[in-house]
């Protein structure tokens, strides 16, 4: 199908496949929207594609980054460095021993993701509340090294998935809603 790219989107670096809504050709290194199961991000296209049968598509390639969303670009950046030195800060005050790994602003600028390195808890689940209170953002929490270690869940990645990611979507997803699981502190 004609119009179809990998392209790597999201902080950390998740590579899948997108169709461009007008079968448009973009070169690699073209910065794009795209539309993914967790709303709108910024990607970069790796290679344009020839034929892929539909059915494995990560989302959709909405269009080319403009200077417009380059600049909203530049206020979410902003605000993610902000909400990393505001979460590393409470979490310090707090004595919390978790690690915070990075945070991720969507270009929807609605969802922000907090990683940490470690174990959940109530006290970092109270602590994504009130920053996503703070940044007027949708928080969600990610168990950063469980994923990356075991995928979604059982079977990730194969067609008895407990989590419907089926075959292959874990090969190229790190978060848990990626692939559609339940995260007990998603905001």
């Amino acid at each position: 199908m004609l119009g179809q790219h990998f392209v790597r989107f999201g902080v950390l670096g998740h590579v899948g496949r997108f169709a461009a809504e007008a079968a448009e050709r973009f070169p690699r290194g073209t910065r794009v929207i795209c539309r993914t199961r967790r709303g709108l991000e910024v990607g970069e296209v790796l290679s344009p594609l020839e034929a892929a049968p539909r059915d494995e598509l990560h989302g959709t390639l909405l269009r080319r980054m403009t200077t417009e969303d380059d600049l909203l670009l530049a206020r979410l950046d902003r605000n993610r460095s902000e909400a990393f030195v505001a979460c590393a800060s409470r979490l310090k005050e707090r004595g919390i021993p978790a690690v915070l790994v990075d945070v991720e602003h969507l270009f929807d600028g609605q969802s922000l993701f907090f990683y940490f390195l470690g174990g959940e808890s109530p006290e970092i689940a109270e602590l994504t509340s009130e920053l996503a209170e703070t940044y007027e953002a949708k928080v969600q929490f990610r168990k950063f090294t469980d994923t990356l270690a075991q995928g979604c869940g059982p079977g990730c990645g194969t067609a008895e998935a407990e989590n419907g990611c089926g075959t292959g979507a874990c090969s190229t997803c790190a978060v848990l809603s990626a692939c559609g699981a339940k995260t007990p502190h998603a905001h």
